[in-house]
């Protein structure tokens, strides 16, 4: 049955006359029964850690849309509180963690055999999720890549450039790739356990791997992410894995190679011509729409979502946005995206 899921025959490299579809963030507070349960569960945590609840909004857009995929819902900063940094939510500035700015305070973090502590009620939603979700539905699990988490846990909060992360870098350069480490080792147990849990798919966010330059692009997002492909390839060879290197722009050649992933994910900065013609040839790519799209809708959206369909037709493609759908976009143009790409 399950080779008979568009997303995981698209992951296979199989040229699909309709592409699969599923939207990153599409769990999120643009649906109205997102926002009435989280109010219930009474926080953003709490609803991470809340399994049926977790899954009862993993669901919410299968029920409403259809879509190909399901993605567990849940945090990339769960696993930096799995590793004993405090982590909140600030309400409409997002989160806040307790910083990493030394190679003290690096040592100092658990070990990562202590992880599952903290991130078991997360597997039980994935157990959830496989039991519920519909036959035809993939279910992916994800992690954030070590080098985006790094730049939150030395920075406690998102920045616009990641500034704290690089200047501890090239400050520390050993305790940076000590903390790296760290992270890229709970990753890959992370992931592993919800694969034993029963996601199909998992996928590796690096939302800040385009402030990477030079050197240290190869060095911080292309090797760490190698590195947890190999390790779950060893334990889990039938799963595949996207990999989504934002900002990557013309990096992303060879990417599938470099990564060992089986699929990239493209942000919105490349066009999807262009990615065709030098991404797609080694594998299946998933994007790549403009997240604004879902805010404004109409024949820009309809005509934006075609040329996307036309220029992937001819190898592995899943449709997806360039980044997450955002909180005022209308549930409507979801729909017609939708729409779009199955009659296009």
């Amino acid at each position: 049955m399950s080779q008979q899921k568009t997303v995981l025959r698209a992951l296979a490299g199989e040229t699909l006359p309709t592409p699969p579809i599923w939207m990153m963030r599409q769990a999120g507070r643009y649906l109205s029964e997102y926002k009435a349960t989280r109010a219930q569960a009474g926080d953003f945590l709490s609803l991470c850690y809340n399994p049926e609840l977790a899954a009862e909004v993993t669901l919410q857009p299968i029920r409403r849309f259809g879509f190909d995929a399901a993605i567990l819902f849940a945090d990339i900063l769960l696993v930096p509180q799995a590793l004993g940094s405090d982590l909140w939510f600030v309400t409409g500035e997002g989160p806040r963690l307790s910083t990493i700015t030394t190679a003290d305070e690096v040592k100092a973090l658990k070990p990562v055999t202590a992880i599952h502590d903290t991130l078991s009620p997360i597997y039980e939603t994935v157990k959830i999720l496989a039991r519920e979700l519909p036959s035809e539905t993939t279910l992916i699990g994800f992690a954030g890549a070590p080098w985006t988490v790094a730049t939150y846990m030395i920075a406690g909060q998102g920045t616009p450039d990641q500034g704290p992360a690089h200047a501890f870098k090239d400050a520390n350069r050993e305790a940076f790739e000590a903390l790296l480490d760290r992270i890229t080792e709970a990753t890959i147990e992370y992931l592993s356990e919800q694969i034993k849990a029963g996601a199909e798919v998992v996928k590796l966010f690096d939302s800040w791997a385009g402030s990477l330059q030079g050197a240290d692009f190869e060095a911080y997002a292309v090797k760490p992410a190698a590195r947890i492909v190999a390790a779950l390839k060893e334990r889990h060879p039938e799963t595949p894995i996207i990999a989504f290197p934002r900002g990557a722009g013309e990096r992303y050649t060879g990417l599938h190679k470099a990564i060992g992933a089986d699929c990239i994910a493209l942000d919105d900065g490349v066009s999807a011509e262009w990615a065709a013609k030098h991404v797609q040839p080694d594998g299946c790519v998933q994007g790549n729409l403009k997240s604004s799209h879902m805010v404004t809708g109409g024949d820009a959206l309809i005509s934006e979502t075609r040329r996307i369909v036309e220029a992937f037709k001819n190898g592995p493609h899943i449709f997806n946005l360039g980044h997450g759908i955002t909180p005022d976009a209308d549930p409507e143009n979801v729909q017609l995206m939708i729409d779009t790409v199955r009659t296009a």
